[in-house]
């Protein structure tokens, strides 16, 4: 099976990265691509993009950073995609995110989702830049 990991050090406590990243309602601010607006059916969360709407959720363990990301056409049939933040220093984090091909993704979606995906971490660095951080605090 195929994979892309796409990772990011950051000048941030791991639990404000993880309390941004692990908010349902946070998605469209950093996964531009992925979520270009997210909306509610029957109180539950779906994602809109180019390919249509997906459903999305979120299981995170603040104690562990993991934040396991799922979407898919129902909620039956949900691909996992699971993130990271890792806490390397006080003020300094690392945040992972992997994704893998499902067997009927065409090698080129693939690709362009894994592009798409590395243009969203530059949301997330710019979110958590050094100047950014001081111009929030």
């Amino acid at each position: 099976m195929i994979s892309r990991t796409v990772t990011a050090v950051l000048d941030a406590p791991s639990a404000d990265v993880f309390g941004f990243l692990s908010r349902v309602e946070n998605l469209p601010s950093w996964a531009t691509d992925f979520a270009r607006k997210l909306k509610y059916e029957n109180g539950k969360p779906k994602v809109v993009n180019g390919l249509g709407e997906l459903y999305f959720r979120i299981d995170a363990n603040p104690a562990t950073g993991v934040i396991d990301m799922f979407a898919g056409p129902d909620e039956t049939q949900m691909a996992i995609f699971p993130t990271r933040v890792v806490e390397l220093a006080p003020d300094k984090c690392a945040y992972t995110f992997t994704m893998f091909k499902a067997p009927e993704t065409a090698d080129e979606l693939f690709e362009a989702q894994h592009r798409s995906l590395e243009r969203e971490f530059e949301n997330i660095r710019a979110r958590f830049s050094k100047a950014e951080l001081s111009s929030l605090g």
